[in-house]
Parts: structure tokens; sequence; C-alpha cells
């Protein structure tokens, strides 16, 4: 469904898309899930790197934050 909102007369308008707006909100979801899966693995692969820093440096999370 799309909904069209016409802000200066209130008026509301709710009706079914069409097929080329149907598939075009397909793929921008596809485009926003991959988008999230990419973020995701960044956020994992950032995480590891601090671990092995804190590893490495031999140092806990708190011991880092109160050298910051």
């Amino acid at each position: 469904m799309v909904r069209i909102h016409n802000s200066q007369t209130g008026e509301v308008i709710d009706r079914e898309m069409t097929a080329a707006e149907f598939k075009q909100s397909e793929a921008e979801q596809l485009a926003n899930e991959q988008a999230r899966a990419v973020a995701k693995a960044e956020a994992e692969a950032n995480a590891a790197a601090k671990a092995a820093l804190l590893a490495r440096l031999g140092i806990t999370a708190d011991e880092a934050k109160l050298l910051l």
C-alpha cells in the first residue's frame, strides 16, 4: 500500500502499489538488508580487532578507558 498525504489540504489517499513501485520497494528492502549485514560484519570485525589489541597490550577494556 502507498499512502499519499497532502499536507496542505490534509487529504490522505491510500492505494495499492503499481508493479513498478512494488519492484522498487523490494529492491530497496534488499539493499537495506545488505547494508545492515555489511554494517554488522564491520562492527564485529572492529570488536574483534579491539579485543585482539587489548589482549596484545595485556589490559582490560576498563583499563583502556582509564587511559583515554
